[in-house]
């Protein structure tokens, strides 16, 4: 298990965070997913032999709340 924290500066609302944990939280190795609009980041646990960083990213940026950057907790 790892977890990663993403900085998703567009998140502004509980909208976002539902459509944020909506993109992430079906990914086949995502275990949890929790968003902090204040600070703007998701953390994600998860499994690395499942899922990558990138994937997440990509799951985000298609939902139009592209990763800022990503920092692993």
């Amino acid at each position: 298990m790892a977890d990663v924290i993403l900085s998703v500066p567009d998140m502004s609302c509980e909208h976002c965070e539902r459509t944020v944990r909506g993109a992430l939280g079906p990914l086949e190795g995502v275990r949890s997913v929790t968003v902090d609009l204040r600070a703007k980041q998701v953390r994600v646990a998860y499994d690395e032999r499942l899922v990558s960083v990138d994937r997440m990213k990509d799951a985000l940026r298609q939902e139009e709340y592209p990763v800022a950057s990503s920092t692993q907790a």
